[in-house]
């Protein structure tokens, strides 16, 4: 397992903004941070504008000129966006195309007819598996909530044992897997490689959502006993179409930019010679921005064509698929400029300093520092790209395998007890009709569980590769 070590000190830096002591400066992070988490919980203020606050508050608490501190804020916002801006775009314009098409409830039904019974809650959380892949994790509760609802209420089932196993499956993606916001920022910010860090997340988000999903919901399922709520259940998307794209041409497109970016994940390591030709092909076509451009233009003709959209309602969907993610861009692109913030100000070489000495294994020390940042801001995407920040110092000397699990050791700290300060909390429990008390037992847990199965395979995988 990789260690903090003394011979991180002599990687490459970046030269601090400012040049105050470890006291002043450890000060001047907590003061920045206590910012954030008062905007954004006490005064409600939205969270781009409470991390821009935030990072120019850094800036001044550690005593940097007010313009290198705007520069170094505008500097990391232009990069995150310019690393991940396109990625997250490409994304939401494909789970606009499988959500529009009918291609998300085609899957959903041809799945539930053959499920049922005990295996029910197992068919969910396949669902939401395959279907978080492409979606971002509220467009995926608002997709299948009346599918949980539905199934449910005809099958007479808890609503916890089909809820908890879809809340799970969505979660688990949004954590752990890009081409979701927080996972790409921290891959962009680590410099870790994308292909690896997809392929060992599926390895780390299978247990894990076996383990939050369709067994914990057994438990909370006896903690609480909440019917589906008794209200009219929302209409699907493809209620009004009067055909849809079949199930297997649906997955197929769903999973082109996974496999494109497995391939060549596998092609590096087999091939392993950059002049190569085979190498040079799957370095383009494995390349996240061809790989998800790839499946948004093969998804036109299997998704839209068949759900008989005209190039019309193609352009229709796909600028509505880019108008929901401006917030998003805005708050990872500001996530990243408190990040470097952070990173100039010297505070990654801070915690190297001080922490040389402790015999932490660094992805533990990542974790922690995730789960700290979400409990006090309640948003996994901030936890992510603000941990990354911090964390990023520590790659300095691990392989590309450890590297590729540092961040997933974040993305599994950033989802971390979800409670009264995150948007998540309460989108659950209005859409389930649970009380605040409710939702801590069987939502909260279930993000605590996510954290900690992800979090501690993490250490076990750093442990044998």
């Amino acid at each position: 397992m990789t260690r903090l070590s003394v011979e991180m000190l002599a990687a490459d830096t970046v030269e601090p903004i400012t040049s105050a002591g470890h006291a002043h400066l450890g000060i001047a992070v907590l003061a920045g941070i206590a910012v954030i988490v008062l905007l954004i919980t006490q005064f409600k203020v939205h969270a781009f504008l409470a991390l821009t606050i935030g990072s120019l508050a850094l800036g001044a608490f550690a005593g940097a000129p007010l313009d290198k501190a705007i520069a170094s804020f505008t500097t990391g916002l232009g990069s995150t966006v310019a690393g991940v801006g396109v990625l997250i775009a490409l994304g939401a314009i494909l789970g606009k195309l499988l959500a529009d098409s009918g291609g998300a409830d085609q899957i959903v039904d041809t799945i539930l007819a053959k499920a049922g019974g005990r295996s029910m809650p197992w068919a969910m959380v396949l669902i939401a598996s395959v279907i978080g892949l492409p979606l971002f994790f509220e467009v995926g509760i608002v997709l299948l909530i009346p599918v949980v609802l539905m199934v449910a209420k005809r099958g007479n089932y808890s609503l916890m044992r089909i809820g908890i196993p879809a809340l799970a499956g969505l979660s688990v993606m949004h954590a752990l897997i890009p081409p979701h916001p927080g996972p790409l920022a921290a891959i962009d910010t680590v410099k870790a490689n994308l292909g690896l860090t997809l392929a060992l997340g599926i390895v780390v988000a299978i247990p894990t959502v076996i383990i939050a999903g369709p067994l914990f919901s057994r438990v909370a399922a006896r903690w609480v006993d909440a019917p589906a709520p008794d209200r009219m259940i929302p209409q699907r998307p493809s209620q009004d179409l009067a055909k849809r794209p079949g199930f297997g041409v649906t997955v197929a497109t769903i999973m082109l930019p996974v496999v494109l970016m497995l391939s060549k994940a596998l092609v590096d390591i087999v091939v392993d010679d950059p002049a190569h030709l085979v190498q040079r092909v799957f370095d383009v076509v494995g390349s996240p921005l061809i790989a998800l451009l790839a499946a948004v233009l093969v998804g036109m003709f299997t998704l839209g064509r068949p759900a008989g959209f005209s190039r019309e309602r193609l352009s229709e969907a796909v600028e509505k698929g880019l108008m929901p993610i401006a917030g998003i861009l805005l708050i990872v692109g500001a996530g990243g400029g408190f990040k470097q913030t952070l990173i100039d100000s010297g505070v990654g070489q801070m915690i190297l300093e001080i922490s040389k000495d402790w015999s932490i294994p660094a992805l533990l020390l990542a974790w922690l520092i995730a789960v700290a940042i979400r409990l006090a801001t309640g948003s996994a995407t901030v936890a992510t790209i603000s941990a990354a920040g911090l964390a990023a110092p520590l790659t300095a000397d691990m392989s590309s395998t450890h590297t590729a699990l540092l961040v997933l050791a974040i993305g599994a700290g950033s989802v971390f007890f979800s409670h009264v300060n995150d948007a998540g909390f309460w989108l659950v429990k209005e859409y389930f009709g649970l009380d605040v008390g409710q939702t801590v037992k069987t939502w909260s847990v279930m993000e605590v569980i996510i954290s900690v199965v992800a979090g501690g395979t993490v250490l076990l995988l750093s442990l044998v590769i």
